[in-house]
């Protein structure tokens, strides 16, 4: 059963982040079935899913997954343009690597929440001024957990994503020193297994990955 069906996201879907906080990061050569790759993920109890426009055909993947009644959103949206062919193809949520002012727009004209991409505290107030619903923290291996804890000082009520370098064994400390949700990307969603359909191999590395998460939260 799709559990995005069972509870279909709230007016900003991200804020269900709170209480399913792992987003899969695709990046792959090949998708060869994007609904079945949710399934498998979610399976693994991983229900967020984030295709980026470096994989071919990426609105393609997302239309597949969306009328399939996945939460989905699309990733590495770099311009307004981008930002609008993936809403079109069903994305729920933006995401870019850096702050992005045209896909802020886009987002905010089409009012689909944004998750832009930030490093340092000024970076963090600029999403913020832009109308990020949450803010990714990328690469979160530049800095490590603790600097999560850090921004949570001058800011303590942002959602922080954090995102780079996030794997199983350092997810739960991410959570636990402030981010509000990891990104899982080739820990879970390896390029090869992905074009190769594995969905089983799919399954199995996003469990370990939620298991490990679930550390943190208990």
């Amino acid at each position: 059963m799709n559990p995005a069906a069972v509870h279909p996201p709230a007016e900003n879907p991200l804020s269900a982040l709170t209480d399913d906080p792992v987003i899969a990061v695709v990046r792959a050569p090949r998708i060869p079935d994007a609904a079945a790759l949710c399934a498998a993920l979610a399976d693994g109890g991983i229900n967020w899913t984030e295709f980026t426009y470096t994989t071919p055909n990426v609105t393609d993947h997302l239309l597949r997954a969306a009328e399939a009644g996945w939460r989905v959103g699309v990733g590495t949206v770099l311009t307004a343009e981008q930002a609008g062919r993936g809403i079109a193809a069903g994305a729920s949520f933006l995401v870019t690597p850096g702050c992005r002012p045209e896909v802020a727009e886009a987002a905010r004209a089409a009012d689909v929440p944004v998750v832009l991409g930030a490093l340092t505290p000024t970076e963090v107030a600029r999403a913020l001024d832009l109308g990020a619903a949450a803010v990714k923290i990328f690469p979160a291996r530049a800095f490590g957990p603790g600097y999560f804890r850090d921004l949570r000082g001058p800011y303590p009520d942002v959602p922080l994503v954090a995102s780079g370098g996030v794997n199983a064994g350092n997810a739960a400390e991410f959570l636990a020193h402030g981010a509000l949700a990891v990104c899982a990307g080739t820990d879970v969603v390896p390029p090869d297994t992905v074009a190769a359909g594995d969905w089983a191999e799919i399954t199995r590395r996003a469990r370990a990955f939620t298991e490990a998460c679930a550390a943190a939260r208990a």
